[in-house]
């Protein structure tokens, strides 16, 4: 099995740049953005409802104006959509250590938020294109940048942070500002191949394009089906960590026992995800993969199914176990789910586009995607809730297994149907390998 680096090495210098990029853009992101809430209700003195408030607005302009981000690169190229989401960054990051308005921070969280609007569908676009035939095997190992920007992020950031925030902000907005620097001097230049001129000479309407997309029967009940996995992945920030903390407290054995969970996720996709791509591959077709990937995120929840059932100690070393190990457990089946399910994902877009407006279907996919955890980590905070008022533990533990095995079938039906196995366009050539 070739290494990781040799791996990445075997693609051209736009791939492996666009890789590089995506583990600079989490660690910058998440350095900072664990800490934005302390911050704001700590030495600002926010209410609670101004630092939701603001958290809001950078997710709400990001999911919301995905697919404008995507229109975008489109017609007017990738590179420049990435970078200007990079330097729209570097502003947003800057001025959330410099300012302590109200106004002015709502300002700069909108700015984070939009400017991963522009560069997400755009860089993944890019890597679709310039990848050719192994798209599937280039989405694993961005995958792998993409968790060791997140698993190291919070660990800069929290050594920033007990320094002070400000240097943490604008330690990350240092960082975006690089990555523009490198982006505008070593990025190729790439536009869609897919522009279509009207029979008068035209170019074709934005609007015409989201019509042509929403017309995209099985794309869209494609994306549909994939909301599930995105809202059983989230639980490792919300219902695991719950649980941990329900069982095991806010100490530090909490603490700990958290950090453990993000560990686990990270470390296991860092360590196992090319493995489990070329595994897949070569036994499965992308709708069974697929399908396998969501059904073992679903099964992801047995274990905190099964710890429901057994009697809680009042304390000592069998509490810890029973707060730590079935949400470490889940953690790690989620991310084994992830694995399988995540390149055959982004490379199913592309086949579902038919090559065509790829950055506009990844903006829409993300949309939808966005509102649908948005929905679900709602109703997973009711089902918590409901377990904990009316003594029912294994509530949001079902209603997650169902969600898995819900989704896992929806693409199964759709997968029966031949929609999943539409070829795509021809490909550019294979990279030469290392």
């Amino acid at each position: 099995m070739k290494s990781t680096v040799a791996q990445v090495r075997g693609y051209p210098r736009s791939v492996q740049l666009l890789m590089v990029n995506q583990f600079t853009i989490n660690l910058g992101f998440y350095m900072l953005m664990p800490y934005l809430a302390t911050h704001l209700a700590g030495p600002l003195g926010l209410a609670g409802w101004l630092v939701g408030l603001i958290l809001g607005v950078r997710n709400f302009s990001q999911q919301g104006m995905f697919l404008v981000g995507g229109t975008l690169a489109d017609r007017l190229g990738y590179k420049p959509m990435i970078i200007a989401g990079l330097v729209l960054r570097t502003v947003g990051f800057a001025t959330l250590g410099l300012v302590d308005s109200v106004p002015a921070l709502i300002a700069a969280s909108a700015a984070t938020g939009l400017a991963g609007a522009l560069f997400n569908p755009a860089s993944r676009a890019y890597l679709a294109a310039d990848a050719g035939e192994c798209r599937v095997e280039a989405f694993a190992l961005f995958n792998v940048f993409y968790q060791a920007g997140i698993l190291l992020g919070p660990l800069v950031g929290m050594v920033l942070t007990g320094v002070d925030f400000r240097v943490t902000c604008l330690t990350a907005a240092g960082v975006f500002a690089v990555l523009s620097v490198v982006q505008i001097r070593a990025l190729p230049a790439r536009r869609a191949d897919d522009t279509k001129v009207q029979a008068d000479g035209r170019r074709e309407s934005v609007l015409s394009q989201w019509r042509s997309i929403l017309a995209n029967r099985p794309f869209l009940l494609f994306s549909l089906a994939m909301i599930g996995s995105y809202v059983m992945s989230f639980q490792v920030y919300l219902a695991l960590p719950l649980e941990v903390r329900r069982l095991g407290g806010e100490g530090k054995f909490g603490t700990a026992a958290v950090a453990v969970l993000f560990a686990v996720s990270g470390l296991s996709t860092i360590l196992g995800q090319t493995r489990v791509t070329a595994w897949c591959k070569a036994r499965m077709a992308p709708g069974r993969a697929l399908t396998w990937g969501l059904l073992i995120m679903g099964v992801a929840f047995v274990p905190l199914l099964l710890a429901t059932a057994m009697p809680v100690p009042d304390g000592g070393i069998g509490l810890w176990l029973l707060a730590a190990v079935p949400p470490a457990l889940s953690a790690l089946l989620l991310a084994v789910g992830t694995m399988i399910a995540y390149p055959f994902e982004m490379d199913t877009i592309v086949r579902l586009s038919g090559g065509r407006l790829v950055a506009t279907h990844y903006g829409l996919y993300n949309t939808i995607c966005g509102i649908g955890i948005t929905l679900g980590n709602f109703l997973t905070g009711v089902a918590l809730d409901a377990a904990r008022n009316g003594g029912v533990a294994a509530l949001p533990w079902i209603a997650l297994l169902l969600l898995g095995l819900a989704c896992a079938a929806a693409l199964y039906g759709i997968d029966r149907t031949g929609c999943l196995a539409s070829p795509a366009p021809a490909a550019r050539p294979e990279p030469a390998t290392a």
